[in-house]
């Protein structure tokens, strides 16, 4: 069969961060959790803190996004990847999955999308903060940065808007690592983080819960090699053309998305 002979797929999805688990728990908590929510509450303020009071950051990320199928089934698109980021106005994110291998760079000026495997780039002008690429990525080009909700310097303010019931779950670990497991609910999504222990309470695992489409699929991100300060490696953010890529508009470069080019939105409900 020719690989780029694909069928296309229908499936019901939202954008991040609506998207969620297929797997549902009944567990019996306690209603008397006034105390609970208020150290959750104080747990997820002190991870926002340490990552916002950070100017140099780095880490790696292993990444499901779930979809839904009109039969009901349950399609896992992993991917994995780097973000580096320098306060207030520089990243640069890789993302490596099946069907894209994307390099981004923003020089606090201007935004560069490589499709590594097709060997093209587009560049649009959007100056500003790390902030203000996170929102305009997200709400007009519909690319959201990796863990984007994390990134922004008032992620708590962003987590908490809408939220209607706050439960701490105790420890886990992910990764080797002892974890605050806290867990949230909104009219739309339910999500669940992971914060590390200690005095570097960074996130190990972020995972978002649709609750408008049918079998709650997911999105979920998994967190390794936290670096901070001069333990990062920055590098440039300018890009450099080494590869001789063609430059083509943004709505050119196809391929480079979270989904695959034969996948098709369905709406949600």
């Amino acid at each position: 069969m020719n690989p780029d002979v694909r069928k296309p797929v229908n499936f019901s999805i939202r954008s991040v961060p609506v998207l969620a688990l297929s797997v549902v728990l009944a567990l019996g908590i306690s209603t008397s959790a006034s105390a609970d929510e208020a150290d959750a509450k104080r747990l997820l303020k002190g991870m926002s803190d340490y990552l916002a009071a950070q100017q140099a950051l780095s880490f790696s990320y292993d990444a499901t996004l779930e979809v839904v199928t009109p039969e009901d089934q349950i399609l896992g698109l992993a991917s994995s990847g780097k973000v580096v980021v320098n306060r207030p106005d520089k990243i640069r994110a890789t993302r490596a999955g099946g069907f894209a291998d994307v390099d981004m760079t923003f020089d606090g000026k201007t935004l560069t999308i490589l499709g590594k495997n097709l060997n093209q780039y587009t560049q649009v002008e959007i100056p500003g903060s790390i902030d203000h690429l996170v929102d305009v990525m997200r709400d007009k080009y519909d690319r959201p940065l990796p863990a984007a909700d994390l990134l922004l310097t008032n992620s708590y303010e962003m987590l908490m808007d809408g939220v209607e019931d706050i439960k701490d779950l105790g420890s886990g670990v992910i990764g080797g690592v002892e974890c605050d497991s806290l867990a949230f609910r909104s009219k739309d999504v339910d999500w669940q983080i992971w914060i590390a222990h200690g005095d570097k309470p960074y996130p190990c695992r972020y995972v978002i819960t649709s609750k408008r489409v049918p079998n709650g699929p997911s999105y979920s991100i998994q967190f390794s090699d936290w670096k901070t300060g001069k333990a990062v490696t920055a590098g440039s953010f300018a890009f450099k053309n080494s590869s001789k890529a063609s430059k083509v508009k943004i709505e050119e470069l196809k391929g480079t998305g979270d989904l695959p080019e034969h996948f098709t939105k369905g709406a949600s409900k």
